[in-house]
């Protein structure tokens, strides 16, 4: 084991505590301890945090015991999700790095070439909490033994996105939203050849929200140019004994009020079938009052999947979403949730974060949920205009786990 090997990113991870870890040496449990004190209070930074275990490594390393930590702290060493500067990204690049980046356009354009996805967003749920950050660029590092390529699909390519990828490999895709590829993905990814029978995780690029109407989510494959209808992914090989675990944290369930359906699968809808009966659903919506921050709801073999609407136009008549709602499916408006932050950090009890490789959020439970500076656990990431888990969701938290064949996983 070399502790030289350990990235910076691993080290804070450990520093800060977003990755829970059991030590058993009791003075590094209280070394981390102080440290985390003093840089709360500012008066050490990261770096001279590592430096000080490291010291301490060296001064204890012949104890078994704390060999046996620090190569709890070598496991750990995988992937890295961190907000950090265009330049600290670039030097990461060029040493041969695989990395998913998501970040305003122009920080993005000024990366150097290389082994990289990336798509814009500015809003990100940060190890501080959510934050709308436009001077850095969220990273997730993919691990050193995974090998990894990039390329892109255009619209007309994306049927074969599933179908492409190599035995025990995982994608990683991004798409701009409101494009025709992200259209397309939208409609349509259930019924590519291979749907669901290889893991693809990712999300929706998008923009900041007060330039609405001025700019355009764009998504970047290796280079500096950004493209507006190209969906970029990056494969994942895995070693053999390891296996890919794609999942999503959905709050809402149904609630209990009337059933819709609709006769056609898109984007938008007017007329709609309520508890078997045609209706407008725009009237429909005005007449209930509904909540329209609440997700229509379906559940799709037990799962909970969610539709969120995006605009009621009563003058036409017209209900548009941020997904496709699916023709014949039932689907009932979603029971409100009490407070988004605790019932999230009580999901998270369900699995094992030290395993999560990525995860993204969505711009609405950002918004409605006022997520603004408050922590939703050790899983960090973008805030989408959309997730991918398969397919395309909405208000869901999205994430996928890497775990070695063998291991004890929680229920």
């Amino acid at each position: 084991m070399s502790i030289d090997q350990i990235s910076e990113s691993t080290w804070s991870s450990v520093i800060l505590g977003t990755r829970h870890i059991t030590f058993e040496f009791l003075a590094l449990q209280l070394l981390l301890v102080n440290l985390r004190h003093r840089l709360r209070a500012k008066e050490i930074s990261i770096q001279n945090c590592i430096r000080e275990l490291k010291i301490f490594h060296n001064k204890y390393s012949l104890l078994p015991v704390v060999e046996r930590d620090f190569h709890k702290i070598c496991v750990l060493n995988h992937s890295t999700n961190l907000l950090l500067t265009p330049r600290e990204i670039a030097r990461r690049i060029t040493a041969g790095q695989s990395l998913v980046l998501a970040g305003e356009e122009k920080l993005l354009a000024s990366l150097p070439p290389g082994k990289w996805i990336g798509g814009t967003i500015p809003y990100f749920m940060a190890h501080d909490g959510g934050c709308l950050c436009k001077d850095k660029i969220f990273v997730t590092e993919i691990p050193d033994q995974f090998q990894t390529f990039t390329r892109g699909y255009s619209k007309t390519e994306l049927p074969g996105i599933y179908q492409d990828a190599n035995e025990n490999a995982v994608s990683f895709v991004i798409l701009p939203g409101d494009s025709p590829a992200h259209t397309e993905f939208a409609l349509h990814a259930p019924l590519y050849a291979g749907f669901a029978m290889h893991p693809l995780v990712g999300w929706i690029a998008g923009i900041d929200l007060a330039l609405r109407d001025k700019a355009t989510p764009k998504v970047f494959c290796g280079g500096p140019q950004p493209l507006t209808d190209t969906a970029v992914v990056m494969r994942m090989k895995l070693p053999v004994d390891h296996l890919a675990q794609i999942n999503t944290i959905n709050l809402f369930q149904q609630g209990n009020g009337d059933t819709i359906c609709f006769p056609s699968t898109g984007f938008s809808t007017t007329t709609t079938f309520i508890n078997g009966k045609e209706q407008n659903l725009a009237e429909y919506f005005q007449r209930i009052q509904a909540d329209t921050r609440l997700p229509l709801v379906a559940s799709y073999c037990g799962a909970m999947v969610n539709v969120s609407l995006k605009n009621i136009d009563l003058k036409n008549g017209l209900v548009e979403f941020y997904a496709p709602v699916v023709a014949g499916v039932e689907y009932k408006l979603a029971s409100p949730i009490h407070d988004y932050v605790s019932e999230f950090e009580a999901r998270l009890k369900e699995l094992s974060p030290e395993n999560v490789l990525f995860s993204c959020n969505c711009i609405l439970n950002y918004l409605y949920s006022k997520l603004e500076g408050r922590r939703t656990g050790a899983l960090v990431g973008p805030v989408t205009f959309g997730e991918i888990a398969f397919q395309l969701l909405n208000q869901t938290l999205a994430y996928i786990e890497i775990i070695k064949v063998g291991e004890t996983q929680k229920a």
